[in-house]
């Protein structure tokens, strides 16, 4: 992921309805993407492998 800027996942609909993803290198910031200046969620690079590793893992038992 390119640093410090925002990306939408490729999985997004072309409802508007997604979040936005920043990698600051210390920090990943989640963000919705129809409200961008409602604020954002952060978590370290740690915590943020963990969930997408999770993800991955759910999906390949759906």
């Amino acid at each position: 992921m390119e640093r410090n800027v925002w990306r939408t996942s490729t999985r997004s609909g072309s409802n508007g309805q997604c979040v936005e993803v920043r990698d600051r290198g210390t920090a990943i910031d989640v963000r919705d993407s129809k409200a961008p200046a409602a604020g954002t969620l952060g978590f370290s690079p740690a915590a943020w492998d963990t969930f997408v590793s999770g993800i991955k893992t759910a999906g390949t038992r759906a």
